[in-house]
Order: C-alpha cells, then structure tokens, then sequence
C-alpha cells in the first residue's frame, strides 16, 4: 500500500495523481496564453523562460529573448536571492512567464517558483507549441 506520510501522528493521506496535482497548481495563480505573454515581453512586464530540454529547442526553435533555463537549475537562476541568479533576476516582484513545450512542466516550475516568493510566477498555456501556433516569432 502505498501512501504518503505527514508529520509524526498523522494519518497517512493517499497519494495525488498528476492530474489533481496540476489542478491544484493551477488554482494558485492565473496562467497566460501565448499573446498575452509576448505582448507582455515586448512591453517589459514579464521575462519569459524556456525550459525545454536542449533536443527540442533543437528541433523546434528558440523564441526571441527568452532566457533557456534547464529545469534542474530553475529555481537557482531565478531567485531573487540566490548566488547564481540570472542578472534580471533582481526582485521577487518579477513576472515571469515559464515556457515548457505543451504546458505541464511549466506549471509546476510556476508552482515552484511561487514557494521561494516569486509570486507573479505563471506559465504559458499550450507551451511554445501554442506560442508557435499562435504564429508569435521563433528563431
């Protein structure tokens, strides 16, 4: 049987699905679509980071001006507070829109953000298949 623990004395809840995982991801912040998004990069209001692995930026393309972070150094790059920030990584108050490549792993990277205080965090919906869809640019 397998359940996941609390702390000591607690009853031992059940494990969560994904899909219910996104769901309660998702509730926590508002997502944006693909113009939205671009609109906001091109305004200076959101920095957009791509965190497609290399294979399918390879194949796919790059979207001007994004920042490619691998998802293993997210949370490191974007810390406000952190060592090996990115320079624009400046304030917790930054919006930033995680780009995966159909919008799953971007949720939780959102999600991840938001707990070291990130909190305008929010990914694309669709990922860069909608943002290349929506005919935005790509390199």
């Amino acid at each position: 049987m397998s359940t996941t623990s609390g702390p000591a004395g607690s009853t031992p809840q059940p494990p969560v699905g994904i899909d219910e995982l996104l769901e309660s991801v998702r509730a926590g912040y508002e997502r944006v679509e693909a113009r939205e998004a671009y609109e906001a990069a091109q305004a200076g209001d959101a920095l957009l980071v791509d965190i497609r692995y290399a294979a399918l930026r390879e194949r796919d393309g790059l979207i001007p001006g994004a920042h490619v972070v691998e998802r293993n150094e997210l949370e490191w790059r974007l810390d406000p507070q952190g060592s090996h920030r990115l320079p624009e990584a400046t304030s917790h108050a930054l919006r930033i829109v995680v780009i995966c490549n159909e919008g799953y792993a971007s949720s939780l990277a959102a999600q991840s953000l938001h707990q070291l205080g990130l909190h305008r965090a929010t990914d694309l919906v669709g990922g860069f298949q909608a943002w290349r869809g929506a005919g935005l640019p790509v390199e």
